[in-house]
């Protein structure tokens, strides 16, 4: 318990620092989970359609690769991206993975803290503490997922970036030697 005193009037005010006196504690509590919880279902819709994307142009890539075949002199320039389009979904699905590993730890991190509100509401100090620590666990094991998935999207992008830029250049040379007067 914190006091404050004030000196003019010799008023003596006390603020609680429990969750019984601050009702909003536990909101609080789980409105950060719930919070993140959102981000973390963000960011994994967006990596399942860069993931499903990335298997479109894997279709596509293959398609064309047995309609040319081996002999063609296009056949290395569609090969050479499939290699690239692999590391993307492996990075892409590892995302996906820690993404929906951060969104049920978020999950439980809220629901363990409303268990640990109502166990000290009802004088259970020993559970309380320990929700409060399992729900500060859960909590920062997903954020450490979340952040994780995070840095491999910034793997992909990358590599998606560069990947396109080769190809381009690739593209723009191959155009250029079937135009050359022959």
């Amino acid at each position: 318990m914190l006091e404050a005193h004030e000196p003019k009037k010799g008023i003596t005010l006390q603020y609680t620092t429990t969750v019984v006196g601050n009702p909003f504690a536990v909101l609080t509590a789980v409105v950060a989970p719930a919070i993140l919880t959102n981000a973390s279902s963000v960011l994994a819709l967006g990596t399942s359609n860069r993931l499903a994307r990335v298997v479109d142009r894997t279709r596509v890539v293959a398609a064309e690769l047995a309609a040319i075949g081996p002999e063609s002199p296009d056949y290395p320039l569609w090969l050479a991206q499939l290699e690239p389009l692999q590391v993307r979904v492996q990075l892409l699905v590892k995302a996906l993975r820690l993404f929906y590993a951060g969104l049920g730890l978020f999950a439980a991190s809220a629901l363990v803290s409303v268990g640990g509100s109502i166990a000290i509401y009802y004088g259970q100090r020993f559970l309380f503490e320990g929700a409060a620590a399992l729900a500060v666990a859960t909590g920062a094991s997903a954020v450490l997922g979340l952040a994780s998935g995070c840095v491999l999207m910034v793997r992909e992008t990358q590599l998606a970036v560069r990947y396109l830029a080769e190809e381009a250049r690739t593209r723009a040379r191959h155009h250029r030697l079937d135009q050359a007067p022959g």
